[in-house]
């Protein structure tokens, strides 16, 4: 698929419009870590799980029609393509094992 101005342009502004809608995940797990020196005790601290992130990503994106994808080839991992409805697509470079 041939490279063009407009088709990175519409990309770009997609996915601005895509960022300034996308929000932090609740912090609705918590983690006590012990440091292992004496007279340190436990460490707490509250964390969002890896999963809430992603869904909030994957809505935002799909709202504006983007897709991400990674795809594996020759041995290499294709990282970061962005698919853009109607069929547009910008593929990133190769990065090698």
């Amino acid at each position: 698929m041939p490279r063009s101005s407009e088709t990175i342009a519409a990309l770009a502004s997609a996915l601005a419009k895509a960022q300034a809608e996308l929000i932090n995940p609740e912090k609705s797990l918590t983690a006590t870590i012990r440091t292992g020196r004496p007279g340190d005790g436990e460490r707490s601290f509250r964390y969002a799980p890896l999963s809430s992130g992603l869904d909030i990503v994957r809505k935002t994106l799909g709202q504006h029609e983007i897709a991400t994808l990674q795809l594996l080839a020759n041995g290499s991992l294709r990282i970061g393509r962005f698919v853009r409805s109607p069929r547009r697509l910008i593929p990133s470079a190769w990065a090698p094992r």
